[in-house]
């Protein structure tokens, strides 16, 4: 058996997992991209993400997660071209279910032919021939159960256009969806799961590890919240989809993040760094995928993969919450 061309990204300061049952060895720590489609206050330079994916790939970190409709594609394409000289040395994921039509404007089209154009679109943003993980992008029950849509998903597996089936849940205790996932050929469930989002605890978890699948932990960093830059007052400004979230909640959260770096994050500890261990200490948990909006936050995030460690003293292992 040869070696996977992903190992030459494996560097020895970061942690690898098995995403699952794939064969895939993944990053504890991704790198989302969602910010590159222009959501979050800032439009980038291709310049900029060629010097945060050079970056991340010079810390070992191996796994990309985009969308369709991160922009019309636009994440795609900063990714494809920052990565093509050494595609298959990264494991890309993308999405499906969307056309972006401007800032927070959305169709959503799971008809199994759109479906087909927009994984065609996607292999030429990303210009690549193909798709690591191609997941099902937050739909809702009635369309995932689309009729023919994961028969043509398993043909293109079969194809060689994609190489794995994954789902990415909303809500993010979705377990119709999850229960359902190795009946329809997923192997992966991407979840929104951090320190102040614990449903996945309540049961979804416990079905990814009983069925084997890998789990990417999404928005990890509760939209930067856990990032340690915020304090209760904070205000996000126009253009930016926080912005755009319920401003009472987010202060609530904001104090419950204050409570937090008092009295859960060590002292010396940086607590964007802490979150993201946090999220890896549950044993379902395969990588997680905060954003970066420039090298700094890059480093930052993976320097966490340290603090995954199971053994490490400074981060207390996540209890394990039973459904009721």
């Amino acid at each position: 058996m040869g070696s996977d061309p992903r190992a030459t990204l494996q560097s020895r300061n970061m942690q690898y997992r098995r995403l699952g049952k794939t064969d895939l060895i993944v990053s504890v720590i991704g790198v989302g991209t969602w910010q590159l489609g222009g959501e979050w206050g800032k439009d980038f330079q291709q310049s900029e993400v060629d010097a945060m994916f050079d970056r991340a790939r010079q810390l070992g970190l191996n796994l990309i997660d985009t969308a369709e409709c991160y922009g019309d594609h636009t994440s795609e394409q900063l990714v494809g071209n920052a990565i093509r000289r050494d595609r298959d040395a990264w494991v890309v994921a993308t999405k499906f279910g969307h056309h972006f039509h401007g800032y927070l404007d959305r169709t959503t089209v799971y008809d199994p032919d759109d479906v087909r154009r927009q994984l065609e679109a996607s292999l030429k943003a990303l210009q690549t021939d193909y798709i690591d993980l191609y997941q099902f992008h937050s739909g809702n029950n009635e369309m995932f159960q689309t009729p023919g849509l994961w028969e043509m998903l398993l043909e293109q597996v079969r194809a060689g256009k994609i190489h794995h089936l994954g789902i990415s849940v909303s809500p993010n205790d979705n377990l119709v969806q999850v229960d359902q996932a190795t009946q329809v050929g997923a192997e992966a469930i991407q979840v929104v799961y951090n320190r102040l989002d614990r449903k996945p605890e309540q049961g979804l978890l416990q079905s990814c590890q009983r069925q084997d699948l890998g789990v990417l932990a999404r928005v990890p960093l509760a939209s930067g919240l856990l990032s340690g830059k915020y304090k209760p007052g904070s205000q996000f400004p126009q253009g930016d989809v926080r912005n755009t979230h319920d401003q009472k909640k987010t202060q609530e959260k904001l104090k419950e993040v204050d409570q937090i770096a008092k009295t859960e994050v060590p002292p010396g500890v940086n607590m964007a760094q802490w979150a993201l261990a946090w999220c890896l200490q549950h044993d379902a948990v395969s990588c997680v995928i905060p954003g970066c909006k420039d090298v700094q936050q890059v480093e930052s995030n993976a320097k966490a993969a340290e603090l995954a460690r199971k053994d490490h003293p400074q981060i207390r292992p996540v209890p394990v919450r039973l459904p009721r």
